[in-house]
């Protein structure tokens, strides 16, 4: 059997910088109100123009530099997003043809905020089973294209970004297990109203963000919980042998409220949400990025990644970096 093992990294962010003090003149908030309940204290955002394929291919081409691999190497491309460039083709379609990779299958999946952790997931099924040998996986937003910027329960939060992987068959594993979950009775607590199908409501020009904050904050601390029981009793490990949490950047009480479950100290534990906000799919590989470029991570480290998302989708990667 072949397995998947992390070979090369990559994120991008976009110019465009938004401080809280830049929020604070166009909605009824404050940096201290920001920072004490989400710890954010900036966030980036596109340009007009600008696509989350642009920031894909971005990232993705650093992740491939760092892999020392072509284009002609990769023979599957997965692109985790809530905010494809088109209805079709996928954004993996267009990535794919950006890059000049040729033959293989490319496709996008729609997780939300654990989309990167599902993308991962998938891949890993495609090593296993010997159909793919080195592949692509991708999370990037423009979450900015669909938030209601006089709503200051959300555009507070969000921020735009993307990050890769490039990965590698092994014959050691290095994704050591994924663990993916789904409940979609708890779609009304985070969610866009209107859609393609279900058309907008009377007066919105896109389907903008909502969420119930308070919710959504309890389920995901319990259901974070959970999953860091679940991962660890499949791989037989104690808490103690994880070396670093590499957590999906929503907010910084849940990252917190994780860490305690694993009995991580926070300098164990790698944060980006004050710098990049919530980016979805994007944040856990840009912040594995980020940890792994300052050298914090090292070969050999055993990572705990996890996210919660809308839908409600939860899930976790246990990875042998």
């Amino acid at each position: 059997m072949s397995y998947a093992r992390i070979q090369g990294t990559g994120h991008h962010l976009p110019k465009r910088v938004l401080t809280n003090a830049d929020l604070e003149k166009m909605v009824d908030t404050s940096d201290q109100w920001i920072r004490e309940r989400t710890g954010i204290s900036t966030r980036y955002l596109v340009e007009d123009g600008e696509t989350t394929c642009d920031l894909a291919e971005q990232a993705s081409r650093k992740a491939m530099q760092a892999a020392g691999v072509g284009a002609d190497d990769i023979d599957l491309v997965i692109v985790a997003t809530t905010t494809p460039d088109r209805v079709f083709p996928s954004t993996a379609c267009l990535l794919q043809k950006r890059l000049g990779i040729h033959g293989g299958p490319a496709f996008d999946i729609q997780a939300v905020c654990t989309g990167f952790v599902y993308a991962l997931g998938v891949a890993d099924k495609f090593f296993r089973a010997g159909s793919s040998r080195r592949a692509l996986v991708v999370g990037a937003e423009t979450l900015s294209k669909i938030i209601d910027w006089t709503d200051r329960t959300t555009c507070v939060l969000f921020g735009d970004g993307a990050g890769a992987v490039v990965l590698e068959a092994s014959d050691t594993p290095g994704l050591l297990s994924t663990h993916l979950h789904a409940d979609g009775d708890f779609e009304h607590l985070l969610t866009t109203r209107g859609g393609v199908s279900e058309g907008l409501p009377d007066g919105a020009d896109t389907a903008y963000v909502h969420m119930k904050g308070n919710e959504v904050f309890k389920m995901a601390v319990k259901t974070l919980g959970r999953i860091v029981d679940e991962t660890l009793e499949a791989n037989g490990l104690e808490k103690s042998q994880i070396d670093w949490l590499v957590p999906h950047q929503a907010n910084y009480r849940i990252i917190e409220a994780t860490a305690r479950k694993l009995g991580l100290p926070m300098e164990r534990v790698v944060v980006t949400v004050a710098e990049h906000g919530n980016t979805s799919a994007a944040s856990v590989p840009m912040a594995l990025d980020v940890a792994i470029r300052d050298g914090r991570i090292q070969r050999g480290d055993t990572l705990l990644l996890e996210a919660f998302g809308g839908g409600f989708t939860w899930g976790s990667a246990l990875v042998r970096y």
